[in-house]
C-alpha cells in the first residue's frame, strides 16, 4: 500500500502524521519505506533523531524529489509492504508524482485556520491526479483541533461539500506531546511519560486508516 500525506499549506501536521504512520506500520511488523519528498526534509530529520534515540528506526527512509518520487518508488515498492510519502505542503512536482502512484492520500486540515481555505486547491489537485490514477482514494484529517464541537462539525460539513475528500471519523487534538515525541524521533505511542489521550487518538486514527487500506486492497 502506498500512502501519501500532503496538501497545499504547511503547518497542518503532515510530517507528524506521515512519520507516525510509518512507525505504527513498522511496529505492526510491516516492512516500511518512508519517503521524504518535502524540500524541508523534516521527515529525514525525524529519522535521524529516531536513530539517535533508539539506534534503529525500524523502517527504511530515503529522500526523493520531482519525478524521481514516482520512478524510484515504482522500482522499490515490491521490496516493501507499505510506502509512506511525506509530500509537504505545496502543489509541487514531487507531490503530483506521489499522487500518481498512491493508493491513499491524506490531507490534514486544522479547523478555524487558513488551512481550511485551501480546500478548493486541494480538491482541484486531487481531481486532476485521479484522472491519471483511478485508484487514488483521498481523505481529509481534522488535525490540531480544539474542543469546540461546533467548529469541528462545521469543518466536516465544509469539506464534505466538496464531494472529493472523505473526512476521516477520527481527529487529532492540539497537544504538545505530539511535537515532543517527534523531536525525540518517536511516535506519540512510544513517548514517555505516556499521554493516554494522545495515544488513544493516534491508535484510533491508525486503525481507521488501516481499515480503509484493507478495503482498498
Amino acid at each position: 500500500m502506498i500512502y501519501t500525506v500532503g496538501g497545499i499549506k504547511g503547518g497542518s501536521g503532515k510530517t507528524t502524521l506521515a512519520v507516525s504512520l510509518a512507525v505504527l506500520l513498522s511496529n505492526r511488523g510491516q516492512k516500511v519505506l518512508l519517503v521524504d519528498a518535502d524540500k524541508q526534509a523534516t521527515a529525514t530529520d525525524f529519522t535521524q533523531w529516531r536513530t539517535e534515540t533508539l539506534g534503529n528506526t525500524g523502517f527504511t527512509s530515503i529522500q526523493l524529489s520531482d519525478m524521481r518520487v514516482r520512478s524510484e518508488i515504482l522500482k522499490l515498492k515490491s521490496d516493501y509492504d507499505d510506502v509512506v510519502i511525506d509530500a509537504g505542503g505545496r502543489d509541487t512536482a514531487s507531490q503530483r508524482a506521489a499522487l500518481a502512484i498512491s493508493n491513499i492520500f491524506i490531507a490534514p486540515f486544522a479547523p478555524r485556520s487558513f488551512d481550511i481555505w485551501t480546500l478548493e486547491q486541494v480538491t482541484q489537485l486531487v481531481q486532476e491526479m485521479q484522472m491519471a490514477n483511478l485508484d487514488l482514494m483521498p481523505y481529509a484529517l481534522l488535525n490540531r483541533v480544539d474542543y469546540n464541537e461546533k467548529d469541528i462539525q462545521e469543518a466536516r460539513e465544509y469539506i464534505g461539500e466538496s464531494e472529493v475528500l472523505t473526512v476521516l471519523q477520527n481527529t487529532l487534538h492540539e497537544r504538545k506531546v505530539f511535537a515532543n515525541a517527534a523531536a525525540a524521533g518517536l511516535a506519540v505511542t512510544e513517548y514517555r511519560p505516556k499521554n493516554p489521550k494522545a495515544i488513544q487518538e493516534m491508535e484510533a486514527l491508525f486503525e481507521e486508516i488501516l481499515a480503509l487500506a484493507h478495503q482498498e486492497a
